[in-house]
């Protein structure tokens, strides 16, 4: 069984029996248009203007009404676009709520996702309601123009799932990397959703590639960051991924590699739902297999 996998998904599905009466959603100016909300989940981006509000992500369904206030003390003015960096519900949970107001934009494979549902060991999470659903779709890329920003999508393959973008606030020298970015911490890494650690390598040095050196970056999870704080997070993933490679190729099993503790030097990066252990299995699941 897949622990790590497992847990996300009870997370996302199952938020109506946690308690969020004492989560409190806190905006932090980020730069130009855009602000950061943080609260239970991923963290959402907001950008305001004359022509409205976007938002990036919507966490969990119960925390709807609170993100709605955090949003109208920044800014009077509607939503006027929601968009989905992934399926999971951590971002995705508030669509049903939020979306009533807005239409929801997300890359192809979110909306498919969400519609069908999932199974996974011991659990069947179900389809999405209808009115939780992206109503516009995209392939590759896709812009938004509103409130002086080109707002552009941009589809990442099999990073954190098969149908990752990372938003770029190109007037306001933003970025949000949904969850091809934990700030400080090892990602999960939804393999049986269509993501790996190669395309999540991939994404990262590709932004890291392109965004100016002063560039604002909001995480999926964790503190609001900078390029050097990214690098660091790709250079963790290329370590970790060598010291991984290196043991498999020595014939080590992944019980030989916990008890050798071979990710030591990358304890810093372990937290509650992703520990050192648990992404070295995601690694061992990863590295494990023969590429096609």
């Amino acid at each position: 069984m897949y622990l790590g996998f497992t847990l996300l998904l009870v997370a996302s599905v199952a938020s109506a029996q946690q308690n969020f009466d004492n989560v409190q959603i806190k905006a932090q100016k980020v730069a130009g248009t855009v602000h950061m909300l943080v609260g239970a989940g991923g963290n959402i981006g907001v950008s305001v203007g004359d022509d409205g509000i976007i938002i990036v992500d919507d966490q969990y369904a119960p925390l709807a009404p609170k993100i709605l206030e955090a949003l109208k003390a920044i800014s009077d003015k509607p939503i006027k676009f929601i968009l989905n960096t992934h399926y999971h519900g951590d971002h995705t949970g508030g669509n049903e709520v939020l979306g009533r107001s807005a239409p929801l934009v997300a890359h192809e494979n979110v909306r498919t996702r969400l519609q069908n549902g999932m199974k996974v060991p011991g659990r069947e999470v179900p389809p999405a309601p209808k009115a939780a659903l992206p109503i516009v779709t995209f392939d590759s890329k896709l812009t938004v123009h509103a409130n002086g920003e080109d707002i552009r999508a941009v589809h990442y393959p099999s990073g954190h799932t098969d149908g990752d973008s990372v938003i770029w606030f190109t007037q306001s020298n933003v970025v949000h990397m949904g969850d091809d970015f934990f700030n400080g911490m090892f990602p999960f890494v939804d393999i049986d959703g269509g993501g790996s650690v190669r395309g999540l390598i991939r994404a990262v040095d590709k932004v890291v590639a392109t965004v100016p050196d002063d560039v604002k970056i909001i995480p999926g999870h964790g503190p609001l960051a900078d390029k050097a704080a990214l690098r660091a997070f790709g250079d963790m993933l290329r370590g970790t991924s060598a010291r991984v490679q290196a043991a498999i190729k020595a014939g080590k099993t992944l019980d030989q590699a916990k008890q050798g503790k071979i990710l030591a030097d990358w304890d810093k990066w372990s937290w509650n739902f992703i520990s050192t252990d648990t992404f070295l299995a995601t690694l061992y699941r990863e590295y494990s297999k023969k590429k096609k």
